[in-house]
């Protein structure tokens, strides 16, 4: 990277802005914005969001005394400014590498990170805390939540706003409104947000609010009475009911929007909203990947998040898969596109993530079949089960990180009603330079303990598209079913026929005399390797694809059991409730005494990182799993 900007790695503190001109804070935000772009060009990262906030985050440090006022960030991964203006500049050499610079905001990090988040939508519920716990205990500070026009619709969002509009408790809330969240914005909220954005009045207040902002002082007791008082006559003159927006309605002051590229425009307001007594709503209109063309002009949302990248072209450094290759993400999509040509019962639901579950090509096909409902995950299941006890077929994409959110709807709405939804859980697994907030590994753990549930994952693309078949076709009266798949790439060749896999069946994929591995997904192929080392050290072992990881094929553990044989079960999943503890548990339940050891991953949260380093962590490199399994052969 070239040593323009080194100087960005001198900043230790946001308070150096409060003596910066807005021509100085223009060239700064110019220098912030090429250092992003050049070091995410190497590391990789949430390219396109950050460069959509520069101006914003910059004003929000110029304004405010973080970090005894708040700043609590939404959707983390807009963090990036807010930690170059705090010191860590230097940092992000090793952004999203395993021990090095979290692209989330990290509480361990700096006392400017005051609120952790990777999952959308809790900003406000936090920021309601934190401003009932600063009016309890006497202090005087400002809290500031920066919440997207996407996360609007998450449920937690809504139940927040209603609160708050209820209490009245002084909080300055920034909508970040770029009309674009990893999907494009869906449902009534992004509707009342763009009726704002292009109606005529709207437009003509926002410009009699900016003359008023360039002929007002920004300090003093009056502003937010005169700001009040001219929004109100704005209204009456251009006969705007005082219902006009959702955040009137709910006694949420409301200012914009603004310009979030425009300093002037960002600090003014920002300082007419300090002396409001009351929550407001700052409306900032940005532009996500602004200053970079590649990343500008996207409408795919490709430029969210990305791995390293050519600075000049824009080109992914990514391997590239063979032609043949897929996503799993497009294998289960195409599966279910060619299951869709005859059956319109078919539905697929997801909440915000039509281009991450690759439904793009479903939804052009079959739009009145595709689903998005926004970020909504608890409603979406709930909603599936409508559809399903009306006699339709739905399947509801979500990925692993992202179900957790919507426990009690599986467990209360879909579970115990019996109803046949097929959840298709994607990006199980660690999630690498995502961290802790999005790996896929708890699913297991919390959905195991739900009654008549079924859990099952295929090995393989040929093994996934039949079991997928079989869920929707042979499985019907199971009820619920988690269908789970990992990330990353596999071959992918469309099967000719569909075939049944009898449920809640095992397979043998490797005879063996001295020791069994109990596994499943794409472990299965690597429990093969292991047992192919092995058998150089003349030892046999035996590979079981254990599919459905509940129910088990308890005929299949009988047999097991019975040789006598060391049993070792693997698995990229919480080793706590996970599938090797529902071996341990079936061995207790009838009595069986053969050693049995489970590799899971450890009872703590695991970092970003690369994943055999963070399988390491939890002694499952293959190293550490070879020499525990010649141990117990010993």
């Amino acid at each position: 990277m070239a040593n323009n900007y080194e100087y960005l790695y001198e900043i230790k503190e946001p308070d150096f802005l409060k003596a910066f001109s807005i021509a100085e804070m223009e060239v700064l935000a110019t220098d912030i914005r090429q250092f992003l772009i050049e070091t995410l060009s190497e590391t990789g990262g949430h390219v396109a969001p950050n460069l959509g906030v520069v101006e914003l985050t910059l004003a929000l440090h110029a304004v405010f005394d973080s970090p005894v006022d708040k700043l609590i960030w939404d959707v983390g991964h807009q963090c990036y400014i807010h930690k170059i203006l705090t010191g860590r500049a230097k940092g992000f050499e090793q952004l999203r590498k395993y021990h090095g610079l979290s692209g989330f905001p990290r509480l361990e990090e700096s006392p400017h990170d005051v609120w952790e988040t990777g999952h959308s939508s809790t900003s406000l519920s936090a920021a309601m805390g934190m401003a009932v716990a600063r009016d309890l205990k006497g202090e005087k500070s400002h809290i500031i939540p920066i919440i997207g026009d996407g996360a609007l619709t998450g449920g937690m969002a809504l139940e927040a706003l209603n609160h708050i509009g209820d209490e009245q408790r002084p909080m300055i809330i920034v909508l970040n409104d770029n009309e674009m969240s990893i999907s494009q914005p869906v449902g009534a909220i992004n509707r009342q947000l763009e009726a704002i954005r292009v109606n005529k009045s709207y437009t003509q207040v926002k410009h009699m609010f900016r003359a008023a902002l360039e002929s007002i002082p920004v300090v003093g007791d009056s502003l937010a009475t005169t700001a009040e008082r001219m929004k109100k006559s704005a209204k009456r003159a251009l006969a705007i009911s005082e219902e006009s927006n959702i955040f009137d309605s709910m006694g949420i002051m409301y200012l914009g929007p603004i310009d979030g590229h425009n300093l002037h425009d960002l600090m003014a307001t920002f300082e007419l909203a300090k002396q409001a007594n009351r929550p407001v709503v700052v409306h900032v209109m940005t532009q996500k990947g602004r200053g970079y063309e590649p990343a500008q002009n996207d409408i795919r949302g490709s430029w969210h998040g990305i791995g390293p990248f050519d600075l000049e072209t824009g080109q992914k450094h990514h391997k590239k898969p063979n032609r043949e290759d897929r996503v799993w993400s497009s294998v289960i999509s195409q599966t279910l596109e060619q299951l869709a040509e005859t059956d319109k019962r078919l539905i697929a639901i997801t909440p915000a993530m039509i281009k991450g579950s690759k439904l793009e090509f479903f939804q052009k096909k079959f739009p009145e079949q595709t689903f998005d409902v926004g970020i909504a995950e608890q409603h979406a299941a709930t909603f599936a089960g409508g559809l399903a006890i009306s006699g339709l077929k739905p399947i509801y994409f979500v990925y692993s990180t992202f179900l957790q959110r919507a426990y009690d709807q599986v467990l209360h709405d879909l579970a115990r009603q019996k109803l046949d939804v097929l959840i298709a859980v994607d990006r199980c697994g660690f999630a690498t330079g995502d961290g802790d907030t999005h790996h896929g590994i708890y699913d297991i753990s919390f959905l195991r303990s739900i009654p008549e549930l079924t859990i099952m994952m295929p090995k393989d693309q040929i093994e996934a598209q039949h079991l997928f078949y079989s869920a929707l076709y042979h499985y019907e009266g199971k009820g619920t079913l988690a269908y789970r798949y990992p990330r990353g790439y596999t071959a992918f060749t469309p099967v000719v026929a569909y075939e049944e896999i009898p449920y809640g069946s095992w397979t043998c994929e490797r005879e063996g005399a001295d020791i069994t591995i109990l596994t499943f997904g794409p472990l299965v192929a690597k429990a093969q390797a292991i047992a192919e080392t092995l058998a150089m050290a003349d030892i046999a072992v035996q590979v079981i694809n254990a599919r459905f990881i509940k129910p088990m094929d308890e005929r299949m553990l009988h047999q097991l059991f019975a040789t006598q044989q060391p049993i070792v079960t693997l698995e990229e999943g919480s080793k706590i409730a996970g599938f090797g503890s529902g071996v341990c548990e079936f061995a207790v339940e009838h009595g069986y005494t053969t050693p049995i050891h489970v590799f899971g991953i450890a009872d703590h949260y695991h970092p970003q990182g690369d994943t055999p380093s963070l399988l390491a962590e939890s002694q499952m490199s293959d190293e550490q799993i070879l020499a525990k399994m010649k141990e117990m052969v010993k």
